[in-house]
């Protein structure tokens, strides 16, 4: 009866996809460049952007540039929170030809953006839900994300790929559910399919995924059907969109607080707001026909800063990620339960040379720096040991993390008994636009909807309409998977030893597939100051992080702090907490030299890292009894 039931579902479901293309081919067209404009200006925009010797401006060209703004002559945008939506909205109002600012309060990506799943992904969740439900509303969001998800891969080749995602079938019937759920998962996807999912026999699958177990309980594996979703660098992807839209024409400025709001004293509307500069504590105005509210989880402080009643509108959700050894998970496959025990997903993933691995979303409160429940990061392990035939052990974890999702309640709507997993655009104050919800996947269209609607509130005179999807951001244009060739042939490492004599060392193949990834087609740039200036050794054994890369991000980056770098400009805090406080010292010692930090300076740099780190519950900061966790 059950099954019947689910089969009755999928074709209602198929009937409705093919709804969906129907309307999707009938609605209105997205507002682009007139033909006549988009020759000139769109080519001129991309070849500023894809220039390998461009430079972002620096901080005080951004600060001077949002101070310069005047009751007479406002920013178009002002977009608060740096985030992979905010910065999203700056490079899309800024290509329209827009005059926009951007500031954060802390650095690009350093909340909920970069503490995702790393997966671009439609949603298999709420396509079963959809199913099941008959609800069409839901598979609209499926469809949307993953037309949205081919979009980021292609406009951020090196930092985005296609991974495929083994779901393992212990008995014939979830064979047969499971090949036809991601059957119908390819279908949604129609020409923005990445891959065709497929089915393996079980002994395919072990030799594919050797960690995999052949019995769970009583149960033996009958095969795994192999699905295709895209993964990403998260933070790294939000810094480029940070430089992308720098080099566009916003003024982007980390480290920059809002402080009030200012308010036209006749009509009430927003027209600014007072800023504080945290690193040097200056404050100054800056006016705007539209500020854009992108402050993800925190968005409605950001409003209450407008309207001390305004009506709450998130619902903070909290993920806990853990990362463990390679050699859990093959490189280039991922692990997805859709049903552990308790009913939640569990995946494991390979990513940047490690295995991450995390669960479904749980309630939380709203914190600057959220921490993994030690219970969560537990619940994790014993549903991977269900799965796997090695031991999963708490010393294997190299880091854990938690971050919060914004989910997102219309404070328009009539009732607030369902929240949104889809975003959410509103002006519930004259002059603020409030954008929020959604997820990494839809960043680009989340952005184009915001700007939109600020387009309407400002009566803001763009020079044209959005071009982000087919704008690639700095590093994607003309990078392909064999860039890394070129680093290794053509540059060397030169280092000092600890003597001090300065050697040269090969650009190995790891160090130079990092480079390309990380960096795209400016990686030539960071290898240049690993070979020129000595900055050729690695950070940490065993991570391909390098000396050059501290340099170039301060210069070319934005990058402000050790955190900034240690958490976001590379990943290492989030790969291996113990390694990220041995590369400290080296990372803080070259900020130094390049920002010209006094010994105080270094000392609480220091301080305030190790203090961060302490946030990420790797095996060194808990406690254990004969090698059974027992919590801190």
């Amino acid at each position: 009866m059950a099954t019947a039931i689910r089969l009755r579902g999928f074709g209602a479901a198929v009937v409705a996809v093919a709804g969906a293309y129907g309307a999707l081919s009938l609605r209105d067209p997205i507002p682009n460049v007139a033909q006549s404009d988009r020759g000139e200006s769109f080519d001129s925009l991309r070849r500023k952007i894809s220039d390998v010797n461009a430079t972002v401006p620096s901080r005080e060209v951004q600060e001077s540039a949002l101070m310069g703004s005047t009751t007479a002559k406002p920013l178009d945008v002002l977009v608060v929170g740096g985030g992979g939506t905010g910065c999203g909205v700056a490079l899309d109002a800024a290509s329209r030809g827009l005059y926009v600012g951007l500031v954060e309060r802390e650095d690009f990506s350093s909340g909920t953006s970069s503490r995702s799943t790393k997966l671009i992904h439609g949603g298999v969740r709420y396509l079963e839900k959809a199913v099941f439900n008959l609800d069409y509303g839901q598979l609209k969001l499926v469809f949307h994300a993953l037309e949205e998800r081919k979009q980021v891969i292609e406009n951020a080749p090196h930092l985005c790929h296609a991974l495929p995602c083994m779901t393992p079938c212990f008995s014939w019937f979830d064979v047969v559910y499971y090949w036809m759920g991601l059957k119908f998962y390819d279908l949604v996807a129609g020409p923005r399919l990445l891959h065709l999912s497929r089915y393996y026999s079980a002994q395919e699958s072990v030799e594919l995924f050797p960690t995999l177990a052949k019995e769970v309980g009583e149960r033996s594996l009958k095969g795994t059907v192999v699905y295709f979703d895209g993964q990403m660098n998260d933070s790294r992807l939000n810094v480029g969109l940070a430089c992308t839209a720098a080099l566009a024409g916003a003024a982007v400025l980390n480290y920059a607080e809002v402080i009030t709001f200012l308010k036209d004293e006749v009509t009430g509307r927003i027209i600014g707001a007072r800023i504080r500069n945290k690193l040097s504590g200056k404050e100054f105005d800056t006016y705007a026909k539209v500020v854009v509210n992108a402050a993800g989880p925190f968005c409605d402080s950001v409003r209450k800063m407008a309207d001390k009643d305004a009506p709450t509108m998130i619902c903070a959700s909290s993920g806990v990620h853990v990362v463990l050894p390679d050699y859990y998970s093959p490189d280039g496959m991922g692990l997805i339960v859709p049903k552990t025990k308790d009913g939640r997903v569990v995946f494991m993933l390979p990513w940047l040379g490690r295995t991450v691995a995390g669960t479904t979303d749980s309630s939380t409160t709203i914190t600057m720096l959220p921490e993994p429940h030690e219970d969560e990061i537990q619940f994790i392990l014993d549903a991977l040991c269900d799965y796997l035939n090695v031991k999963v052990r708490r010393t294997d974890v190299l880091s854990a993390w938690s971050g919060i999702r914004p989910l997102a309640m219309d404070p328009s709507a009539k009732n607030t008994e369902s929240i949104s997993r889809d975003h959410v655009v509103c002006e519930d104050y004259p002059g603020l636009i409030t954008i929020t919800g959604g997820k990494w996947t839809t960043y680009r269209s989340m952005a184009e909807a915001a700007v939109d609607a600020a387009v309407k509130s400002g009566k803001l005179k763009p020079t044209n309409g959005c071009v982000t999807k087919n704008l690639q951001i700095v590093g994607g244009h003309g990078w392909d998977l064999s860039s890394f060739t070129v680093l290794a042939q053509q540059y060397v490492r030169m280092k000092k030893t600890y003597s001090g004599k300065v050697v040269p060392g090969a650009m190995d193949s790891a160090v130079a597939k990092h480079l390309a990834h990380s960096y795209g087609t400016f990686a030539e740039r960071v290898a240049a100051i690993a070979q020129n200036e000595n900055l050729g050794k690695r950070l940490a054994h065993g991570y391909p992080f390098l000396e050059a890369e501290v340099a170039y991000c301060a210069r070319h980056e934005y990058c402000e702090s050790a955190v900034d770098f240690i958490a976001r400009r590379c990943r290492i805090a989030f790969l291996d907490t113990d390694a990220a406080s041995r590369a400290l010292p080296r990372v803080i010692q070259i900020l130094a030299s390049e920002h010209q930090w006094d010994k105080s300076r270094e000392k609480a740099e220091l301080q305030k890292a190790k203090e961060f780190l302490e946030t990420f519950k790797s095996s060194k900061n808990a406690q254990f009894h004969d090698g059974k966790h027992t919590g801190s």
